[in-house]
């Protein structure tokens, strides 16, 4: 295939630099424009200074003008920025594949986007996670074949979704009481200065935010896991605590997800929970969902995920066990925000969408130490 190009907006941010990085090998897609909005007219190399193929690429205006004309324009832009600029876009290049790494295009639900993020919904695209399991036992990859608008997921939501979507497929958990806790790395708030992530006040700390119900990444996981079970998407029966914490490291998310045995959990002639059993259950599920999935991967029994060994790859850590005294399901994910969280499944489902490799560019070995 000949190149195709590839504009990039946003591409100062964390998002936008690792599209770029990830772009700058492909042997396919040819980066021709980038954009920005306060840094227009400057020297990409002045705010992504690891890219050196596109450090004398000169930051143009973030308008669908500019963007116009591209195979392909990746929108990484900060939450409700995107679909002014997108519905624009769409008028003056129809055929341009898009793909938004906000959440703008990435719920069904008008009323739960009104709810979460207090404005107007702008629309649905296809969900751009390819090993997302629905409900017919396909999954969302056979959706982003025949697409030319994509919606990345958030990369908290990637993180619980791969954890805890097989085995509600499998009723080896029920869908109420999911608890999820997640230890994030500061990079996914974003690079704009904020007081609370400068390194005065992160390090040597960690909090939580969005709780209580709060945070806007709880209506797309709660969609995601009704849609593997064939309910309505905002109004099922999967109901999720949802707990981010900041903690003091740049990359990764380390996902500590809890449930109760579901009906389908196998048991003793007395009926109680046969712990050894349900722990071989649950990896068996996880291990037969992602068999074939080169960036999911289930470890080994006794090895357990960990966020240093997914620094820099495309590839998710996911273990399981049944924790027999507390009578709870214990599934911990591991990923790199960044790459497996967003850029990574973005080019993903961009090669889908194309008809190219899926595999294509997407490292599979993380940095280690």
């Amino acid at each position: 295939m000949n190149d195709l190009t590839v504009a990039v907006s946003g591409a100062t941010g964390y998002a936008g630099g690792e599209v770029l990085r990830l772009l700058s090998t492909h042997p396919h897609l040819n980066v021709t424009t980038v954009c920005g909005h306060s840094s227009v007219g400057e020297k990409l190399g002045r705010h992504q200074p690891h890219l050196p193929r596109y450090a004398d690429f000169v930051i143009a205006d973030s308008t669908a003008e500019v963007l116009a004309g591209h195979d392909v324009v990746v929108l990484a832009l900060p939450h409700g920025k995107s679909g002014a600029i997108a519905r624009e876009l769409a008028e003056t290049s129809p055929d341009t594949l898009i793909v938004d790494l906000a959440a703008d295009h990435r719920l069904i639900s008008p009323e739960a986007w009104e709810t979460f993020y207090g404005s107007p919904h702008q629309g649905t695209w296809t969900y751009g996670l390819p090993e997302l399991l629905l409900a017919d036992g396909t999954k969302q990859r056979s959706q982003l074949t025949d697409t030319i608008r994509i919606a990345v997921p958030g990369c908290n939501v990637t993180a619980v979704t791969l954890g805890l979507a097989p085995l509600l497929a499998a009723g080896l958990i029920i869908p109420k009481g999911l608890n999820a806790v997640l230890a994030n790395g500061v990079s996914g708030a974003g690079k704009a200065l904020k007081p609370h992530l400068t390194a005065a006040e992160i390090l040597g700390d960690a909090s939580p935010y969005g709780t209580g119900g709060t945070h806007r990444h709880v209506p797309e996981i709660e969609q995601n896991l009704n849609g593997v079970l064939g309910a309505d998407p905002a109004n099922g029966p999967v109901r999720i605590s949802f707990t981010p914490t900041l903690v003091p490291i740049t990359r990764g998310i380390l996902a500590t997800l809890t449930a109760d045995p579901g009906e389908n959990a196998p048991r003793t002639a007395d009926g109680t929970i046969d712990a050894d059993a349900l722990t071989a259950h649950l990896t068996a599920a996880l291990t037969e969902t992602y068999a074939n999935e080169p960036f999911v991967h289930v470890l080994p029994e006794g090895q357990w995920p960990r966020t240093s060994a997914t620094t820099g790859s495309n590839v998710a850590q996911i273990q399981a066990t049944y924790d027999a005294r507390a009578e709870k399901v214990l599934v911990v994910v591991a990923l790199d925000n960044l790459v497996r969280g967003t850029a990574g499944q973005a080019l993903q489902s961009i090669h889908l969408a194309l008809g190219l490799d899926e595999a294509t560019a997407l490292p599979q070995t993380g940095v280690a130490p």
